[in-house]
C-alpha cells in the first residue's frame, strides 16, 4: 500500500479542532466490509474513502473529531454541528444513520465503478456507541489517531494520511494534545480484528 495520498485530490479538511467533551452528542462509530474484504487497498481508494466521508459528515452537520481509514474498515468519532441528532430538514442535522447510509452506498457505488465490479457488496455493518463519559471519550480519541500504528501501517500516527493524527497534531493545543495520548486504550471493548 503507498503512504502518501494524490496530491491531485482535495481533501477538505474540517475546519475546527476537536471540541472537548459533551455526553449529549458524540458518537464512536466503526464499519467495516463484507467478510473484512481489502477493497481500499491502494491511495485512490483510501483517498475516496476518506473524501467521502470528510464530505458526507459536512453535508449533514457532523463535526468530525477524529477519524481513520483502512483497507477494510473505519473508524470516527463525530457530534452533530447544531447539537442535534434529529433527522434531516433545512437548517437541522440528519441522522448519523442517514450519514452513514449514504456514505456507504455513494462510496461502494464509486468503488464498485473504478473497480469494474457493478453490484458487488462493499459495506457490512456498521455499530454506533453514544460516549457518555469523558475518560471513554478521551480515550477513543486516542484510540482513533493511533489505530494506524495498532495495524502496524506507520510506526507514528501522523505519518498515515488517511486519518485524523497529522490533523489534530496541527489544530490542537499542545496540551490538549498530550492529555488526549496520555489515555490508554487497551481496556476499550472495540470491535477491531481486522
Amino acid at each position: 500500500m503507498e503512504l502518501s495520498p494524490d496530491s491531485a485530490t482535495p481533501t477538505p479538511w474540517p475546519h475546527a479542532p476537536p471540541h472537548h467533551f459533551d455526553a449529549t452528542s458524540i458518537f464512536f462509530v466503526t464499519a467495516s466490509t463484507y467478510l473484512k474484504a481489502r477493497l481500499f487497498h491502494d491511495s485512490a481508494r483510501l483517498n475516496l474513502l476518506q473524501g467521502a466521508l470528510l464530505d458526507h459528515a459536512s453535508r449533514f452537520g457532523w463535526q468530525l473529531e477524529a477519524w481513520a481509514v483502512f483497507a477494510n474498515h473505519y473508524h470516527f468519532i463525530a457530534r452533530p454541528v447544531s447539537g442535534g441528532v434529529t433527522g434531516t430538514a433545512a437548517g437541522k442535522v440528519g441522522s448519523l444513520r442517514e450519514l452513514l447510509t449514504q456514505l456507504h452506498r455513494t462510496t461502494a457505488t464509486a468503488l464498485n465503478s473504478l473497480d469494474q465490479a457493478p453490484g458487488r457488496k462493499v459495506w457490512h455493518n456498521f455499530w454506533d456507541k453514544r460516549l457518555t463519559f469523558e475518560k471513554s471519550y478521551m480515550a477513543r480519541l486516542n484510540y482513533v489517531h493511533q489505530n494506524p500504528v495498532k495495524h502496524g501501517l506507520v510506526p507514528v500516527a501522523s505519518q498515515y494520511p488517511w486519518c485524523s493524527a497529522a490533523w489534530f497534531e496541527r489544530m490542537a493545543a499542545p496540551a490538549w494534545i498530550k492529555s488526549v495520548y496520555a489515555f490508554k486504550t487497551d481496556r476499550l471493548n472495540i470491535e477491531d480484528d481486522y
